[in-house]
């Protein structure tokens, strides 16, 4: 792995040099993950998009006097669930704004109306309601958590989420993206992440690029990440996702980062994270796969053959069999896994609470990844 002064002289390194890192890079994903990307089959499921943060690129999160502001009814969430269960996806990614209700009496009355006086306690209640009803399992991206929270939801969700995007301090100043966003202190959100890792929690996270941070700030986000998995082994996959500039939003004219700053951030993040976290980048938000293949990427992530992604809603999912197509094009096969990466299968007493471990197995291969189906 790179040292942290090799991976700031990355960032300009001449393309002879780059090269070569990236070959390792890809070299690293070869030897470590084999010939094969995989990608998960989910629905993805924005439980509510009301937030108390104001980030500066976001076009999800509605303020409560919108009329699209919303908090889904159980009955909606199971809707989207059984539909997705109907075509052969394993995984309900749900996706939420932030502790709505410590900011908006209307986030307030919405959850009272459902019997709940936060917005973690309705969220396990409803992945409770999609074990209870389904043989799908969920993957909830709840933003930043406490100690209680985690050990509340654990017992209902394969594995957990939330992006740290980045460690700069710099950014929730006035004039940054996460001015007026609690959420994105970056303490608070390495906080959550070290409080999953010691509860035992598999668990995605990554880095925002091009929102204002440096390169070295990239780096020492990603070190970061690096060692909270080193200390307690719950990384399971760091997805690099690229900044789109939307209308309507404070960043609406800010540059986006254009391929060759993924790509040399991509191979950044395959030779300073341990070879076992798997590395990933959203298809959808550039369509340059064999760009992303060669830079070190193993995964896709979620690809829903149903539901939009409701962050990123003006870029449409690839068709699975079309994402196989593109990947095979570079000579790689694409394996569908569940919401959890095989070898935390092994460990699945230190790992998974409740009914999780028997549910997992249900739908496993003996080789951990997804168990295929029939479908009606």
């Amino acid at each position: 792995m790179l040292t942290r002064s090799q991976a700031l002289a990355l960032e300009k390194a001449p393309k002879s040099e780059f090269t070569e890192l990236a070959r390792q890079a890809a070299g690293i994903r070869d030897t470590y993950w084999g010939k094969s990307l995989s990608y998960s089959r989910a629905v993805f499921v924005p439980l509510t998009n009301m937030c108390r943060d104001d980030c500066g690129y976001c076009t999800f999160v509605q303020k409560p006097d919108s009329p699209n502001a919303r908090l889904m009814t159980p009955a909606e969430v199971m809707q989207i669930v059984h539909d997705g269960e109907r075509m052969g996806c394993k995984e309900v990614l749900f996706s939420l704004g932030e502790k709505p209700e410590l900011r908006y009496p209307e986030a307030r009355a919405a959850l009272a109306r459902q019997g709940h006086t936060s917005m973690i306690s309705y969220l396990a209640e409803v992945c409770a309601m999609v074990l209870s009803e389904s043989s799908m399992l969920p993957h909830v991206n709840a933003g930043t958590l406490s100690e209680a929270d985690i050990r509340l939801l654990k017992p209902y969700s394969v594995s957990m989420g939330m992006m740290l995007e980045n460690v700069s301090r710099r950014l929730i100043a006035k004039g940054g993206a996460h001015y007026a966003c609690p959420d994105k202190v970056p303490v608070q959100r390495i906080r959550t992440l070290d409080r999953a890792g010691r509860l035992g929690v598999p668990f995605t996270t990554g880095i925002l690029i091009g929102i204002g941070e440096t390169w070295a700030e990239r780096v020492d986000s990603l070190m970061t990440i690096n060692n909270l998995h080193l200390e307690h082994g719950h990384i399971q996959e760091v997805i690099v996702q690229n900044f789109r500039a939307k209308a309507g939003t404070a960043m609406a004219g800010h540059p986006e980062p254009d391929l060759d700053d993924m790509v040399r951030t991509l191979v950044l993040a395959r030779l300073l994270l341990a070879p076992s976290i798997s590395l990933q980048a959203p298809p959808n938000l550039e369509s340059r796969f064999a760009s992303y293949i060669a830079a070190g990427i193993n995964d896709w992530g979620g690809v829903s053959p149903l539901t939009i992604d409701h962050i990123n809603p003006e870029r449409a999912w690839p068709q699975i069999e079309s994402l196989r197509r593109a990947t095979a094009d570079c000579g790689y096969g694409l394996e569908e896994r569940l919401a959890v990466y095989p070898h935390y299968l092994e460990r699945p007493q230190h790992f998974f609470a409740g009914d999780i471990a028997p549910r997992l197995s249900a739908i496993a291969r003996a080789d951990g990844l997804a168990l295929h189906q029939c479908l009606s």
